[in-house]
């Protein structure tokens, strides 16, 4: 064991959360080391090569406004993207993009290489070094030692890794690469709780076996849709995705061969995702379904892997065959890589404060698929949480927190914090009890000025969003001070927009919230508007015409934050209010909440739970005053 150097931070883990969580702190300033089991995989997606989708694309889109990384990359790198759910309503609009999966992966790689204040280095940590209760460095397998004040578990699923397909299992982590087997240990003996998870991928086929014509095209949209607000991409290669069915030849042979799956063999022990079952989980549990949906997905632009979306399994590789042969398009297939199942430690998320720093050690983080998550983007978004944090927390300042009313990535990290997880989690528009205001056209105003107050924005791009808020603003007032009269040449321009004449003056403001006027038509008719951006254009037309909605929606937050700002005192006992039940006791003392309204969260605390602890704090403040 030997000293091989100092750093503020240490980040275990180079995928989607690592990467978010260095370049947040070395672009916060602090001396920064990322640690990767493998330089090549960097950024890895070993599930499909796509970012983005409900709720998801909305995290992007508050990753980026906070001046983080995966919306600028994918950009970059996207082969494919499409907005989704537009016969809905702004609120659940959501982009998603096909990415070149090698090239996300070189590109963020340069990224991190060529990043200030940031080390890469392959290597396989061992233990984190706890000393009284505080963080002091890392230990790895050839016995060097990194000291440091801070350190951010972004382990992914490599915690213990195991790989599962048929009766055949394997200490690994995905794409057959190493499994972290020691860290585990190191956090158990640091008192951490783990939880067992499991995910899986479904088989890679070769796109040169595959009949095109008996399935579906999935092109990408015309429009050019970016995720960062910092993109000025105005043209891109769109490749296409298709679309087919399972059908009940399909699922009989898997019926067939349940007895040979993992997951009903005993052999597979880690919860599953609810929302993104195995195709052998989708036939049993929803046996009355004929058919289930697939979409078979480029993996890049220089390769023919091609990723079958919706069929993820861990069957034996001659079942894997035999169903995937009696899919349309899929007859003749030939499959380059089986799917699998892998199971992986994970951290129980409730022992975390909402910074994502353990309640009990000192300069601990964590991050990612290692607190208990799904995907891609709800890693990002916690590293970069985690990153902020970190640094802040040595520059001794405080904590950056988003509450449920500023983000999605703050109902996020709630959920996990105080209600935690007993399977993975996924991000769903769902779950955000305010997501009319959390739009994802709308993250860089929300987001972008609290990124530049805490120091992580650029200048460039908090003067971008200062030039787009400032156009958004006057706009908005011209409109509003613009009136319109019952005069004839007025009514004439009324019925050219095919609205219906006045009776009585209004404003323009007012004309706009009519449904069938937008901006243009406005604008073509009233020359003293002023061409704008799409995007200005957009903000200003949901501000309008969803006016009503939005300030209920802000009326509901005013509400709720007067239990947010009933703060509890850390040295609270619990156990001395009398009255609360003892389930509530058990789970108060456990989450340690901020504040009353984070308690009433927590499942099995119940609402006479919470008026007997505001009665409580209500009497010890009126005792402190006296």
């Amino acid at each position: 064991m030997y000293s091989a150097g100092s750093y503020d931070v240490v980040v275990i883990g180079a995928g989607h959360a690592g990467c978010e969580a260095a370049l947040a702190a070395a672009r916060m300033g602090c001396r920064t080391l990322l640690t990767t089991l493998n330089m090549d995989n960097i950024a890895m997606m070993p599930c499909n090569p796509a970012v983005g989708g409900p709720a998801k694309g909305h995290l992007v889109r508050e990753i980026d406004a906070l001046g983080g990384e995966m919306g600028i990359n994918t950009d970059r790198t996207a082969i494919q993207a499409r907005m989704l759910n537009t016969g809905k309503g702004p609120a659940v609009h959501a982009l998603r993009a096909q990415a070149d999966k090698k090239l996300y992966q070189q590109t963020m790689k340069e990224t991190l290489e060529h990043q200030a204040r940031l080390d890469v280095k392959q290597l396989l940590v061992d233990k984190v070094i706890v000393r009284n209760g505080c963080v002091e460095g890392v230990e790895t397998e050839t016995g060097e030692v990194y000291r440091c004040q801070t350190v951010i578990i972004a382990t992914g699923t490599y915690l213990r890794g195991k790989i599962i397909m048929g009766d055949v299992a394997y200490s690994g982590g995905p794409n057959g690469q190493r499994a972290a087997e020691k860290l585990t240990l190191s956090l158990k003996e640091a008192g951490i709780r783990l939880m067992r998870f499991k995910t899986g991928t479904p088989a890679r086929v070769d796109a040169k076996s595959l009949d095109y014509a008996k399935m579906i095209i999935q092109p990408g949209d015309e429009t050019v849709h970016n995720f960062s607000f910092m993109s000025d991409i105005k043209t891109r290669v769109q490749v296409p995705c298709w679309l087919t069915y399972t059908n009940e030849k399909t699922h009989q042979i898997i019926r067939d061969n349940l007895h040979r799956a993992p997951l009903y063999t005993g052999m597979i022990e880690g919860t599953g995702p609810r929302y993104c079952p195995s195709i052998e989980d989708k036939v049993v549990r929803f046996a009355e379904k004929q058919s289930h949906q697939l979409f078979i997905e480029p993996e890049g632009l220089n390769t023919v892997e091609m990723y079958v979306q919706g069929m993820s399994t861990s069957l034996p590789a001659d079942v894997q065959y035999a169903f995937l042969r009696t899919i349309p398009g899929l007859e003749n297939v030939q499959i380059m890589r089986y799917g699998y199942a892998i199971e992986y430690d994970c951290v129980d998320p409730t022992q975390l404060k909402p910074t994502l720093e353990f309640k009990q050690i000192k300069g601990l983080f964590s991050a990612g698929q290692a607190n208990g998550t799904s995907g891609y983007e709800e890693a990002a978004a916690q590293g970069l949480i985690a990153g902020i944090n970190a640094a802040l927390l040595i520059q001794e300042k405080d904590p950056f927190i988003l509450s449920r009313a500023d983000a999605y990535i703050g109902v996020l990290i709630d959920d996990l914090v105080t209600k935690g997880t007993n399977e993975p989690y996924r991000i769903m528009t769902s779950r955000a009890e305010y997501r009319l205001i959390l739009r994802q056209d709308n993250a860089d105003l929300r987001l972008t000025e609290k990124g530049y107050k805490i120091g992580l924005v650029s200048q460039e791009r908090y003067f971008r969003f200062t030039v787009k808020r400032d156009a958004i603003e006057r706009t908005l007032t011209l409109l509003r001070v613009t009136p319109l009269t019952p005069a004839p040449e007025i009514q004439a321009k009324l019925r050219a927009l095919g609205t219906a004449e006045l009776r009585t003056g209004i404003s323009l403001y007012d004309l706009l919230r009519r449904v069938e006027v937008d901006y243009d038509g406005l604008r073509q008719h009233f020359a003293i508007l002023p061409e704008l951006d799409p995007i200005v254009r957009e903000q200003i037309e949901i501000a309008i015409k969803y006016e009503g909605y939005i300030q209920k929606q802000f009326e509901q937050v005013e509400r709720a934050g007067k239990l947010e700002a009933k703060t509890i005192p850390a040295d609270i006992d619990y156990a001395a209010i009398s009255g609360l039940s003892r389930e509530a006791r058990q789970k108060l003392e456990q989450i340690r909440p901020l504040s009353v309204g984070q308690a009433s969260r927590i499942s099995g605390v119940s609402p006479a739970d919470i008026s007997i602890l505001m009665v409580y704090l209500e009497q010890r403040r009126r005792k402190g005053e006296e």
